[in-house]
């Protein structure tokens, strides 16, 4: 039965490292409830007793929903037992996992807080992909299309630079091509392998608002020919067009965010995410 309270709910997340894993856990739970309000509050980096402590006290007097990624059996012991006593609800997110994989294995988990984002080879060439994406972004070079492991074409506004720096950081290759009318198209673009292209797309109301924003975003007139919804249609019939004659695979980006978008792209392409595969350690904690 549905509630009219508006009681406010708070989340603890309490990490030996920088929390995302949690973070994003707590936040896709408070998406389920639009109308409930929250808090969110971060402990981390807590690698002794004492800070694990103090953060669960502080999450105590809120009378918090905990939610923790250590990875020191010491601490999850602490956490567990502190939880149980005051009645405090508690999710261990990392233990779970690690004993499951420590039980098919007979391996040892490292117990290394923060292993996920070692320096190590996977996390430079998540650095090299950013790089690219940023010398790539917006049809710089079209040499790049030809390096690429992803290629995105689109008209204005349809994600083509925040897809390519959150590819990125999946370790991926990413170049991308703005679109427009008439446009020449550069020769590289044909000599890449249509299975590594994706062409955006959207719809002509919903572009027609979002460039009408931009616009006023910068105090300038809504009305325009940039937002002018004629020339929208113009654009994207024009972009398909082009989609059709590359034989690439094409994502209307209407209603998703962008991780919704990369994921679609990671599937149509049977691309793998490569951005949690270590080079030094297989159990690693958040």
């Amino acid at each position: 039965m549905a509630s009219d309270s508006t009681e406010l709910v708070t989340f603890f997340v309490i990490s030996d490292s920088a929390g995302e894993t949690a973070t994003k856990l707590a936040q896709a739970t408070m998406a389920q409830y639009p109308s409930v309000e929250f808090n969110l509050f971060r402990r981390t980096f807590v690698t002794d007793k004492e800070t694990l402590l103090n953060a669960l006290n502080d999450a105590l007097t809120e009378q918090a929903i905990v939610l923790h990624t250590l990875i020191n059996q010491e601490l999850i012991d602490t956490a567990r037992t502190f939880c149980d006593e005051n009645e405090l609800f508690s999710f261990d997110i990392m233990t779970p996992p690690v004993a499951e994989i420590e039980r098919r294995t007979g391996i040892q988990p490292t117990r290394q807080p923060g292993a996920l984002h070692l320096l190590n080879e996977n996390y430079f060439k998540r650095i090299k992909a950013m790089e690219f994406a940023v010398k790539y972004d917006d049809g710089k070079d079209p040499r790049g299309f030809l390096e690429a492991d992803v290629v995105l074409l689109g008209v204005s506004r349809t994600s083509k630079t925040p897809l390519s720096l959150f590819l990125a950081n999946k370790n991926l290759k990413v170049a991308n091509l703005p679109l427009i009318p008439q446009a020449h198209i550069p020769k590289q673009l044909w000599e890449v392998d249509p299975k590594k292209i994706v062409g955006l797309t959207n719809d002509p109301d919903i572009l027609n608002s979002i460039r009408k924003e931009r616009m006023r975003s910068y105090g300038l007139n809504p009305d325009t020919a940039y937002s002018d919804i004629e020339k929208i249609r113009a654009e994207l019939d024009f972009a398909n067009d082009l989609y059709q004659k590359l034989g690439c695979v094409v994502i209307n980006v209407a209603s998703l965010s962008i991780e919704e978008t990369a994921s679609l792209i990671l599937n149509a392409l049977e691309l793998e995410d490569h951005s949690y595969y270590g080079t030094e350690s297989s159990e690693t904690s958040d």
